[in-house]
């Protein structure tokens, strides 16, 4: 598959300046590589991003997959930011950059002497991006965030678990991820207004805030209600609304041997065929499930009745069966499950890294340009493209750039 994935090269031409570490930033910019921008990573010659580190990699002594995946199609420089002339080097290049990303901690950025006063007069068309956990004018906004920070601060814990029970943080990183897609789409729209303009803006966005994007339903609830919205498993926050809706066990029985039916209030052939296919047509006219509202009211029997049929089918064939009937059905598939479904790697959904250190199959970009996906590239080892980054974007020479080695600057 790997031949057929074609660089889209939307921003072909665009040189992004990566301050950024560890998730939200770095994925922030990864998707800015994967349209073809030039992103070059600016790290601590001293080991580099802590995202290196961060878990076990391919080898002993390798850059962690937590590293590779979220820097995939990136150029790395290295870069003493304690010194003087390695600052000087970094707003040099800052001046030929368009995009400048960071997510440092509060105010660290501006100590350094890379705030957006000091970058934008260096260089007005400079697209200046910064991720931090709150934004400003928040009481907390001097304090630090990770993930599961802004997802508890932002509203998905609340909604996310079994009724009755706990606050649980999503699997996915919605603080994280989430954020720098969020801040991704705001750099795009600077830069193409910037074609009017001339001039670069400013582009900030907070964890937190990040996550009332990610949960505008439960705002809805909450407006219906005047409460707040509430965790209720895999039904619906409104609870006991539909019927059916909701995960069924499967067999063999294993931990993800679920699927997921729903039938939709507004297609009333949904029930029928449901029923059909469970080989329960005697039920089409009962009216206990005859309408939506009789369903809600024997949600536990028709949990049940569903329940019955399902754990005689593996979720695989339970959502073949239920989808080909023209009815919404979901198996939950887990990594193992994603990982070993051909279409993916025939699809570049799932492509492989050759990554020097190994290889690492992982999610690409899932967007499809003309009908391609975009490749995936290696993360860059630390320091990789010094000599080659410093001599395209500050005119150095490679014994200009071994000087700076000696002095201890990169």
């Amino acid at each position: 598959m790997d031949k057929t994935a074609v660089a889209p090269n939307c921003l072909d031409g665009v040189r992004v300046l990566d301050l950024s570490q560890f998730e939200a930033g770095p994925s922030c910019t990864e998707a800015l590589a994967w349209l073809g921008a030039e992103v070059v990573k600016v790290e601590n010659p001293k080991g580099g991003e802590p995202g290196r580190i961060l878990g076990t990699g391919p080898k002993p002594d390798t850059d962690a997959y937590y590293f590779m995946i979220y820097n995939a199609n990136k150029k790395s420089v290295t870069v003493n930011l304690k010194s003087e002339r390695g600052l000087a080097l970094v707003k040099e290049m800052a001046k030929r950059a368009d995009v400048f990303v960071e997510n440092f901690a509060p105010g660290a950025i501006e100590r350094l002497g890379l705030g957006w006063e000091e970058l934008h007069a260096l260089n007005p068309r400079l697209v200046y991006a910064q991720v931090k956990g709150f934004g400003q004018g928040s009481p907390y906004e001097n304090n630090l965030a990770f993930d599961m920070i802004a997802q508890a601060c932002g509203g998905t814990m609340a909604i996310t678990g079994e009724r009755d029970g706990r606050p649980c943080k999503p699997g996915p990183t919605l603080g994280d991820t989430g954020t720098g897609m969020l801040l991704a789409i705001g750099i795009l729209g600077a830069l193409f207004q910037r074609h009017t303009t001339g001039h670069g803006r400013r582009v900030q966005i907070a964890m937190q805030d990040a996550q009332l994007q990610y949960t505008r339903g439960a705002f809805v609830q909450h407006a219906r209600t005047g409460q707040p919205a509430m965790r209720n498993g895999a039904k619906p926050m409104a609870g006991g609304s539909l019927a059916p809706y909701g995960i069924y066990p499967c067999k063999p029985g294993g931990p993800n041997d679920y699927v997921f039916l729903f039938t939709s209030h507004n297609n009333p052939q949904h029930w029928r065929r449901l029923l059909e296919i469970i080989g329960r047509a005697d039920l089409i006219d009962d009216p206990r499930f005859a309408t939506v509202v009789a369903r809600a009211q024997h949600e536990a029997e028709v949990d049940v009745l569903l329940s019955e049929w399902t754990r005689q089918h593996d979720k695989h064939e339970a959502m073949r069966l239920v989808g080909a009937a023209g009815v919404p059905a979901g198996a939950v598939l887990d990594t193992g499950d994603l990982l070993a479904e051909p279409s993916f790697a025939q699809r570049g959904i799932i492509q492989t890294m050759q990554h020097p250190n190994g290889e690492f199959r992982m999610p690409a970009f899932p967007v499809r340009f003309d009908g391609a996906p975009a490749p995936v590239k290696p993360s860059p080892l630390l320091g990789e493209h010094t000599t080659e980054v410093f001599a395209d974007w500050l005119h150095m020479d490679a014994e200009d750039v071994n000087g700076l080695r000696d002095e201890g600057i990169v």
